[in-house]
């Protein structure tokens, strides 16, 4: 596993969907004075040159306030930008390898799994050498409906399971964490209730005091 210290802990921001980079910028950048050092850059419908620019543009930002990147989805364009790692769900990788994922991001950047609710998933990710994985959905998701659901027992029983931080994801906002953070999540991967909120610095700011961080 790859030793990122702290920075797997607390709020883990996920990116919307947005095509307009200023914008974009703006909210990655409002979440990292809240004191996010966790993000995920995730744009599935973007085109693959949109996709190159923003990333590699949320990474210089991240890098200003000594936050970590995560690309999703895609481990090449992670290892082409110098990202500090990838992000990787069932159909992500051809043949849904894990292990070729690990060895090509190397001992230097991160490997997060998602596991939805499966837990075999969770001893697959863990055989390959997987940093973190992911639990969920554990509400309803406007960012993935119809994603199949994960229980609070399942959350402690993945982190039972696995060796490492556990990310708890899927409609996941301040009013309903707290439960999941005592059933085990070491993260709380958060899109709507982050982005869309009033105040992102302030929403990050209360996402971090329940784990503690301030």
């Amino acid at each position: 596993m790859t030793d990122f210290g702290g920075s797997l802990r607390g709020l883990y921001a996920v990116t919307p969907d947005d095509r307009l980079l200023p914008r974009l910028s703006a909210l990655v950048e409002a979440a990292l004075q809240g004191g996010v050092r966790l993000v995920q850059y995730r744009n599935k419908p973007a085109p693959a040159p949109l996709r190159r620019a923003q990333a590699a543009e949320l990474l210089r930002i991240c890098r200003a306030y000594g936050a970590k990147l995560i690309v999703n989805d895609d481990v090449w364009l992670a290892i082409e930008i110098g990202a500090d790692g990838a992000h990787v769900g069932r159909d992500d990788l051809p043949g849904h390898d894990l292990v070729t994922a690990r060895a090509a991001l190397g001992s230097r950047r991160l490997l997060g799994v998602s596991c939805y609710n499966d837990l075999a998933r969770v001893d697959a990710a863990a055989q390959a050498g997987a940093d973190y994985i992911g639990i969920g959905s554990m509400f309803p998701s406007a960012t993935k409906p119809g994603t199949a659901s994960a229980t609070l027992d399942m959350l402690t029983e993945a982190r039972r399971r696995f060796n490492g931080p556990v990310a708890a994801i899927g409609g996941i906002t301040i009013r309903n964490a707290p439960p999941v953070i005592a059933a085990g999540a070491d993260m709380v991967a958060v899109v709507s209730d982050l982005f869309n909120a009033m105040d992102i610095g302030r929403r990050a700011e209360e996402f971090q005091k329940l784990f503690g961080n301030n």
